[in-house]
């Protein structure tokens, strides 16, 4: 099973908060998400490779750490997956990005696909797919499925809050993918939103209802 990781650091905590509150406006609402997006971005990168370089400081030559290969994409799934992007990317900003376009059927509830472009090299790199609310599971499932199908093997699903029955949807279709959250919401409502959630993150993010 997918490895859920929950990332309970007080700042994050503090800042979910002020999101979660409903008289919160998209202007700190979309600054918050990107603060957050950093702080979890230090913990979903915490085991990416390193490697020897020699370099000479100011006053002698060293053998120093640096990050090995090719290093990472971030792929959010559209539109709300956007607003994560920039944090990661003040974090790794050689980070390539790429992106997947879903909707939800407001009738069933399932995602539907209306656009995917991807870096080259994708399946080479740490693919980080963000979105922030994991609800029913079923855009997530579906970005992982394309990325699979194009040869990605490392994968990494980071999300905002999540509801139990999206993180075992993952789990049961994609054991091979650790979770990272900031927090675990009780469940989903009959209109498949996170309780007690933020609302529709991307409506909060861009101003739109």
């Amino acid at each position: 099973m997918s490895q859920v990781h929950i990332i309970d650091h007080p700042m994050i905590q503090h800042k979910l908060t002020i999101m979660r509150d409903k008289e919160t406006g998209s202007k700190d609402f979309r600054q918050l998400l990107e603060e957050i997006s950093l702080l979890m971005g230090y913990e979903i990168t915490r085991d990416i490779p390193l490697e020897d370089v020699e370099i000479e400081t100011p006053i002698c030559k060293m053998s120093a750490k640096k990050v090995s290969g090719r290093k990472l994409a971030i792929v959010p799934i559209l539109r709300a997956g956007m607003g994560m992007v920039e944090g990661l990317h003040t974090l790794v900003p050689v980070a390539k990005v790429g992106h997947i376009g879903l909707y939800r059927n407001e009738q069933t509830h399932e995602p539907v696909v209306y656009y995917c472009k991807l870096p080259e090299d994708i399946q080479s790199r740490m693919v980080i797919v963000t979105d922030p609310m994991l609800a029913t599971g079923g855009s997530a499932c579906d970005a992982l499925s394309m990325l699979k199908a194009r040869g990605c093997t490392n994968i990494r699903l980071m999300c905002l809050v999540a509801a139990p029955e999206g993180i075992n949807r993952v789990q049961v279709n994609h054991p091979d993918v650790p979770i990272f959250v900031a927090a675990v919401d009780d469940h989903l409502n009959e209109d498949a939103y996170i309780v007690p959630g933020l609302g529709d993150a991307g409506d909060r993010i861009f101003g739109t209802k």
